[in-house]
Formats: C-alpha cells, sequence, structure tokens
C-alpha cells in the first residue's frame, strides 16, 4: 500500500523560517557589539590607563623632586616651621608615587587577567557567530528550498507528481520515507 503525505499547508515552516531570519538578523549584531566591546576594554586597559599611569607616575616623581628640594633648601636655612611642613610635602609626594605605582600593578594585573578569562568566551563567541552566518544562513536557504518544494507537491496531483528535486529527496530521506517512484517496481 502506498503512503502518501497529506500536505495542506506550510505556513509553520515557512513562519519558523521567517523567525530564524529575525532571530539572525539580531544576533549577529549583539555578538558582534560583545566582541567589539572586549577590544574596546583591551585597548582602554593596554593603551589609555597604561599611558595615563605612566603620566601620572611620572608627574608624581616631578613633585616628589620638587618636594625634596624644597625640604633641603628649608633644611640650609634652618627654619624649623618650614622644615615640618616640607617633610609633610615630601611624604605626601611618596604616598602619591606609591599610590600611582599601585595603580600600575593593578593595571598590569587586571590586562592578565582579562586575557586569560576572556579569550576562550571570546573564541565561543567567534564560534557562535560563524555558525550563525554560515551554517543557520544555510538552514535559512534550506527552509526556502523545502517551503518551495512542499508548496508544489501540495498543488501537484498524485498522478502527475514530478520527479524529486535534490532537496526534495533529502526532506524524504530526513522524514524516512523514500520517493514512491523510485521504490515502485515498474513492470
Amino acid at each position: 500500500m502506498e503512503q502518501q503525505a497529506k500536505v495542506t499547508s506550510v505556513d509553520a515552516l515557512e513562519n519558523f523560517r521567517a523567525s530564524l531570519i529575525l532571530f539572525l538578523s539580531k544576533a549577529k549584531p549583539a555578538l558582534e557589539e560583545v566582541m567589539h566591546e572586549v577590544v574596546r576594554t583591551r585597548l582602554w586597559i593596554e593603551n589609555e590607563q597604561r599611558t595615563h599611569w605612566e603620566r601620572e607616575i611620572k608627574t608624581r616623581r616631578q613633585k616628589l623632586e620638587q618636594a625634596q628640594a624644597e625640604l633641603f633648601s628649608a633644611r640650609i636655612s634652618k627654619i624649623q616651621e618650614a622644615s615640618a611642613a616640607q617633610q609633610m610635602a615630601v611624604q605626601h609626594a611618596q604616598r602619591a608615587i606609591h599610590a600611582a605605582e599601585e595603580k600600575m600593578r593593578m593595571l598590569k594585573k587586571w590586562n592578565r587577567e582579562l586575557e586569560n578569562r576572556a579569550d576562550p568566551l571570546v573564541k565561543q563567541i567567534e564560534q557562535l557567530h560563524g555558525f550563525l552566518t554560515s551554517d543557520m544562513a544555510r538552514a535559512v536557504a534550506f527552509l526556502a528550498e523545502a517551503v518551495k518544494i512542499l508548496q508544489s507537491y501540495a498543488e501537484v496531483s498524485i498522478g502527475t507528481r514530478p520527479a524529486p528535486t535534490p532537496a526534495a529527496a533529502e526532506i524524504e530521506n530526513l522524514s524516512g520515507t523514500e520517493s514512491t517512484e523510485s521504490t515502485t517496481p515498474k513492470s
């Protein structure tokens, strides 16, 4: 006994294809934005912040040298009150340098941490982006072809069914049925 598919509507398949296209149009830009944010953060840490704190350390060292010179000058002139104020200025400048150097150490640590933690995740995002770009684009094309084949199948009467196309044969293979024309022995 010959089995036939009863295709009455392919709207669900077409709706799924449209939803997939909509999903892809939103997912790919979101993944690209995430990758750009990681790159932007890496550049911010490696360039902007590093340059900022290098400049800050240099400026603070200059202020320390100036405070030390003023302290030395005050000691030579034997002004006791000025000497105490100058000592406090030197200590303040030294603390400022230590704080800036600590910021620079933390910046280097953040750079390593970002690299160690973000790189594996970025690779996964890149793989997902590649999957959405290539495999899902082929899936959309396959669904379009399947919709076209199923619509033509629904329109064709049973006796005048055309020979299956490669895509139709693939659909039939996926559904577990074979074309009746290829399996029916000819007498």
